[in-house]
């Protein structure tokens, strides 16, 4: 038996690896982060023409029709380019559509979302993570009021869907009366979160309620991982390198026990993750009773291994790990962001914890 990726899997993700190379190098993505008026258009586009924008979208609506786990491996490599590019939207927004959607609101949304044209955001962090700052959506008569924060993708987007508090989901257009968004400041410059707020605004219900939410929480759990295990595998690989060619007493830093371990500590405590993640990808749309406990899983033991292998590779760069000259900053304020995102991994264990019946 093969628990490896396929062929054809490993070659979509280098295929994409390369053309991320091009589209969003590190000049890129500094450029990116340097000016709030860039919104990553030619990256966006690069990407639409790769077919990243329709990856979970049937091909009766003009997508890929893959499944989650070829969209963690796409989302892998946007982490390990820590390219500014709105995936978790890409695929949480086709997912509530595809799961939740009327076949009118298929119809209308999905080819656009295929093709790039349309971008959709997911608003859901409210009822998963829990609410900060009085946020929080209520919906009456097919109206929203509140305020939904962390939206990753959402100052651009011309979908959005919208969690309530009660987990109901309701889809919202972009141009809609009553929508205004603000950008919130994070530590992550390769990302944009935006804070929305609604003013009576209109939506359309989605149905499936608190079931389908579960269901984008934990494809949006598996894509953030994805997304860590990306980064934090450039910071090893980035760590290993200068400690081959940085001298320090007429040798080599890597020469040395400590920085050895130091290396060697990363590589041992990271590794597993990356089972872990395909599995609890595969788990999504192969094996529905594990999913949740594997997506957990997959969230938190990245967040907390993630944190370790960015401090850890910035230790063995000394004073250069923090300079811009670099860039390793990008992929350690990625991770940090991916940390919180979704909840955090103390957030997700206790989430973890009521799935299995171990606290109320």
């Amino acid at each position: 038996m093969d628990f490896s990726i396929t062929a054809d899997q490993r070659m979509m993700q280098e295929s994409l690896a390369r053309t991320l190379a091009e589209a969003s190098s590190l000049d890129r993505v500094r450029k990116f982060a340097g000016d709030l008026t860039d919104q990553g258009g030619d990256i966006w586009r690069a990407m639409a023409d790769f077919g990243l924008a329709g990856i979970v979208v049937p091909e009766e609506h003009g997508g890929l029709g893959l499944s989650l786990l070829d969209a963690a491996l796409a989302s892998e490599a946007l982490g390990a380019a820590v390219a500014p590019v709105p995936f978790m939207g890409v695929v949480l927004g086709p997912l509530a559509l595809l799961r939740g959607g009327s076949a009118a609101q298929q119809a209308e949304w999905l080819p656009k979302l295929a093709s790039g044209q349309v971008v959709a955001v997911a608003a859901i962090s409210e009822p998963i993570a829990g609410a900060r700052d009085g946020a929080g959506v209520t919906a009456t008569d097919g109206k929203l009021s509140g305020k939904a924060l962390f939206a990753p993708g959402g100052m651009a987007s011309g979908l959005l869907i919208v969690a309530d508090r009660t987990g109901s989901l309701h889809l919202v257009r972009g141009d809609a009366a009553g929508l205004t968004r603000s950008l919130m400041k994070g530590i992550d410059e390769t990302r944009r979160l935006a804070e929305l707020d609604f003013d009576n605004t209109p939506a359309e219900p989605l149905s499936g309620g608190p079931e389908l939410l579960a269901r984008l929480r934990d494809a949006g759990w598996v894509l953030v991982a994805a997304d860590s295990l990306g980064a934090a595998q450039v910071m090893l690989d980035k760590a290993v390198a200068y400690a081959k060619e940085r001298r320090q007493f007429d040798r080599v830093i890597g020469s040395f026990q400590a920085v050895k371990h130091m290396c060697a500590e990363m590589a041992a405590e990271l590794e597993p993750c990356r089972s872990l993640v395909w599995y609890a990808a595969y788990a999504f749309d192969s094996a529905p009773a594990e999913a949740s406990l594997m997506a957990a899983h997959a969230k938190a033991l990245t967040s907390e291994v993630g944190r370790f292998v960015a401090r850890t590779a910035t230790e063995v760069h000394g004073g250069m790990g923090i300079t811009d000259l670099l860039g390793l900053h990008f992929w350690f304020k990625r991770l940090g962001l991916n940390r919180q995102l979704l909840g955090g991994p103390e957030r997700v264990r206790e989430i973890a914890a009521r799935l299995q019946g171990l606290a109320a």
